[in-house]
């Protein structure tokens, strides 16, 4: 039986985690530990991450987070503890450098996005982002006026991603960069154009700078297969390409490294404002969940049930107050479990 730790975190990700569960259990059988995380942890513990929790999640097969953070921890002391320092500390304690965002538009839902239908429909990418280097995790210093965050990036580091995005794509990566201002940035384009040339010659590969790229998410999202991009940048893509969805409310993520267990999570934030209002949309939930069976726990028939079943739930009118209708978070999940039923 494959053992899941779960860190629902704070806001509604309690709420939305409870629900993840119950579409797992509709699937399949499994084990469950939970471990405070995120605000939660530093409430009890002072930090966001615990080496118990840390040592739960390396013993586990998977780890389905729900969401961290929220004003009552925000501060700009340096030292003070943030729930954000739970995600980072985890991808680093698990050797998670690859993160997966799949945007991939539900055709019912295309009146949602900010984009003209005939804009964003047929749109199905990828975003590969490298989770564990530069400025997230270089050196970072503060000197009175002054301050500093140091980006960085070797060459291993460059490859092992690279070879993700290469292996995931179906016709095209298109590598973002800065390259015509950044020195990681040149060391990146050497980096994949070389690792493109010598392992992977039959998938074309382009290069963008990341303004433009930016600009092309918009004007013509269509054209991404794969987006492979460093840390910063990839941050910023992924949610820029997930709100073309019309909400963050609908779009998983998969957090992945080598022989260890992945992280699966939504996009979306904790939403303080709603939380145990019982009325968040659990469908990003269900889909990280659905990304969990297929990436975490080699279960592609189950995952590709659940992520059918969310279709069709939309297709059938289902809607949560983010995507302009009344559905509660419980009534959301019955409709799905209805249609895996």
């Amino acid at each position: 039986m494959a053992h899941i730790v779960t860190l629902p975190g704070d806001g509604i990700g309690p709420e939305i985690l409870a629900a993840a569960r119950r579409v797992l259990d509709a699937v399949g059988e499994f084990s469950y530990e939970e471990h405070r995380f995120g605000g939660a942890a530093i409430d009890e513990h002072g930090t966001a991450l615990t080496d118990e929790t840390l040592d739960a999640c390396r013993r586990a097969d998977a780890v389905l987070l729900a969401a961290v953070g929220g004003p009552k921890w925000d501060s700009t002391d340096p030292g003070a503890p943030r729930p954000e320092q739970g995600l980072l500390g985890l991808r680093k304690g698990l050797g998670l450098f690859a993160n997966l965002r799949p945007v991939r538009p539900v055709p019912a839902l295309l009146d949602a996005s900010p984009l003209k239908p005939e804009v964003l429909r047929g749109t199905d990418l990828l975003v590969v982002r490298e989770l564990t280097g530069g400025i997230y995790f270089g050196e970072k210093a503060r000197e009175g006026r002054r301050a500093r965050d140091v980006c960085e990036y070797d060459t291993s580091e460059i490859e092992r991603i690279a070879r993700v995005a290469f292996e995931a794509a179906r016709t095209r990566v298109t590598s973002v960069d800065k390259m015509n201002v950044l020195e990681t940035s040149r060391l990146w384009r050497e980096v994949v154009a070389r690792v493109h040339r010598e392992e992977f010659p039959n998938v074309e590969l382009e290069h963008q700078l990341v303004d433009s790229a930016a600009m092309k998410l918009v004007a013509a999202p269509r054209h991404f297969d794969v987006i492979l991009t460093e840390n910063m940048f990839g941050d910023i893509l992924s949610d820029e390409a997930a709100m073309l969805t019309g909400s963050l409310g609908m779009l998983p993520s998969a957090s992945l490294g080598g022989d260890g267990p992945g992280v699966f999570e939504p996009v979306h934030g904790s939403a303080p404002d709603i939380a145990g209002r019982g009325i968040a949309n659990p469908l990003a939930m269900f889909l990280s969940a659905a990304m969990l069976l297929r990436h975490g726990l080699g279960m592609e028939a189950e995952a590709a049930a659940v992520e059918s079943a969310v279709d069709r739930a939309l297709a059938g009118g289902l809607r949560t107050a983010d995507l302009g209708g009344e559905a509660t978070t419980a009534e959301a999940t019955d409709v799905v479990l209805g249609e895996l039923a």
